[in-house]
């Protein structure tokens, strides 16, 4: 069917490549719709490439048999209108989508719950509309190619603008539209872009009103889908918070009541960081984690150095400046957006310098030694693997001064042989030769302290006596907890390497049993009485 538009190759080169740059946006926001519920661990991203490719695939073999059986441009550029309406609507129900099938699913099944929930929701959400955009190049191709002479070279302009386009697409929604307006936003200016080339289309075409009809129905339902999804509110179920928004990295969310604040950067997996307004104790792992400068002699010291890898909103470094007074405390965390909330929100102390960086490249790129090191990058139920292995361990053992002390915050507690906490602690043994470990009441935390001082425990009792009636009740009371609780650990033969460091399959088991105990009631419950003993309940 010919159409007077489709003689401009010009306007054809930039179909493809309009349908490149939004394939690619959407699948960053894919990630970033599905992290503060699955995590952004390499398994989750693993899962988007797959599903997206699989929609890819199968669109460019439908989209070859339509354009040798069907070569009518009006299709296709339906084929795009209904997928930008569809992208559009993402921000309107995938958040529920997601829900509805974390909900049914973890009453279905035993095991790999993430994988399974990511997989399906992957599978409803992205793969229908990204199967039209891959019907896109072989029917571009069956209208711009004049005659086998330039066959050649107008295929590949085609490529160059579907790959140009991507390569925007890539970098477009990651350092500008998601840091600026957030996932939502970005998912209807994509939506947008392609909706405006049809118009174009439609528009410039003669065509008749069945055909016609389309554009005023597609452009209602976007205006639709942008009132009722401009709210990029993962957690809509909170009504109340003080901050919510995102950055590069993470989704984030500040709430508040008259106690504490609280920092969150995965609505479904817990609290990352809390500041309480009395100035007291969190009642987290970060009292816990004070043990560590009396571990390397904060008492017998006039300075002690400590450097936080993973500073987040500065709760640990907060403490450590609330309790003693001779300490030097640096922060680096990757997340500037965190790190301006920390002062904003969290009360970080201005004398505490942030640096924004990679915990493991900002310990290349310094000789400085330290009393204490605190390691807490692990995020949610993401755990980079960089920061995991002994390489990086050793990185820490030499940035130690010789009676230093390593604290890391391991927030996934294992109970099975070889969970993740097993191959940390055994990793970190082959750096350390002493290791004690203590469990956070009422959570998932582990602590684990390392050093390769032989008197370890006995600076941590002396400086314990030292600072007796010298410090506040609330911890002297968390220190004679964490002296009781203390377990020396015994090291096995797990090892992680920058090489082999599986960390997000270890994550996923470990979260497979927290969410087979906090469910087994309600599981129970549904297996007994079924839907309407749930509802009961309610």
């Amino acid at each position: 069917m010919e159409r007077k538009i489709l003689k401009n190759k010009l306007y054809l080169y930039l179909t493809e490549f309009f349908a490149g740059m939004s394939v690619m946006a959407v699948e960053l926001g894919a990630s970033r719709l599905l992290a503060p519920y699955f995590s952004s661990s390499q398994i989750v991203w693993t899962i988007i490439i797959g599903t997206i490719m699989i929609a890819m695939a199968l669109g460019n073999l439908y989209g070859g048999k339509k354009a040798d059986k069907d070569p009518n441009p009006d299709k296709l550029y339906g084929r795009i209108l209904i997928a930008a309406i569809w992208i559009a609507a993402i921000p309107v129900v995938g958040k529920y989508i997601i829900l509805g099938i974390s909900g049914v699913l973890i009453l279905a099944v035993n095991s790999n719950f993430l994988i399974i929930a990511a997989f399906i929701a992957c599978m409803i959400i992205f793969v229908f509309p990204l199967f039209l955009l891959g019907t896109v190049t072989p029917s571009l191709v069956k209208f711009s190619v004049d005659s086998l002479d330039d066959s050649g070279s107008v295929v590949g302009k085609l490529n160059a603008f579907n790959t140009i386009g991507s390569i925007i697409g890539t970098f477009v929604p990651t350092f500008i539209s998601i840091p600026a307006v957030g996932t939502s936003i970005t998912f209807l200016i994509f939506a947008g872009i392609l909706l405006i080339l049809c118009i174009i289309y439609f528009v410039s075409s003669k065509i008749n009103f069945k055909e016609a009809k389309k554009v005023p129905v597609s452009i209602v339902l976007f205006i639709v889908c942008c009132i009722l999804g401009h709210n990029g509110s993962f957690a809509f179920w909170q009504t109340d918070l003080t901050f919510e928004g995102e950055s590069i990295y993470n989704y984030l969310q500040v709430y508040e009541n008259s106690q504490e604040v609280v920092l969150s950067t995965n609505v479904l997996f817990g609290v990352q960081s809390v500041y309480l307004k009395d100035k007291g104790m969190t009642g987290m792992y970060y009292d816990y984690a004070m043990a560590a400068p009396y571990m390397s002699g904060v008492n017998e010291k006039d300075n002690l150095d400590i450097l936080i890898l993973g500073n987040g909103s500065g709760t640990f470094a907060t403490q450590c400046e609330r309790y003693f007074d001779n300490c030097n405390i640096e922060g680096v965390e990757i997340d500037q957006k965190i790190t301006d909330l920390a002062v904003e929100y969290f009360d970080l102390p201005k004398d505490v310098p942030v640096t924004t960086y990679d915990g493991r490249a900002y310990l290349n790129a310094i000789d400085r030694k330290y009393d204490v090191i605190m390691v807490d990058a692990y995020q949610d139920i993401t755990i980079p693997f960089q920061m995991s292995s002994i390489e990086f361990f050793t990185l820490v053992k030499d940035h130690l001064k010789d009676d230093g002390v390593m604290v890391v915050n391991m927030n996934m507690r294992g109970q099975s042989e070889g969970n993740i906490n097993q191959y940390l602690a055994d990793t970190i043994s082959h750096a350390f030769s002493e290791i004690y470990t203590v469990e956070v009441s009422g959570s998932t935390n582990r602590e684990l302290f390392a050093s390769n001082n032989p008197e370890m425990l006995s600076v941590f009792e002396e400086n314990i006596n030292l600072g007796l009636g010298r410090c506040e009740e609330e911890l002297e009371l968390m220190m004679a907890r964490v002296s009781l609780d203390l377990e020396a650990y015994e090291p096995g033969e797990y090892l992680m390497t920058d090489d082999k460091a599986p960390v997000e399959l270890l994550g996923m088991r470990v979260i497979d049993e927290i969410i087979k105990e906090e469910v087994a009631y309600y599981k129970g419950l549904y297996e007994r009485g079924g839907l309407q003993a749930l509802l009961d309940l309610l």
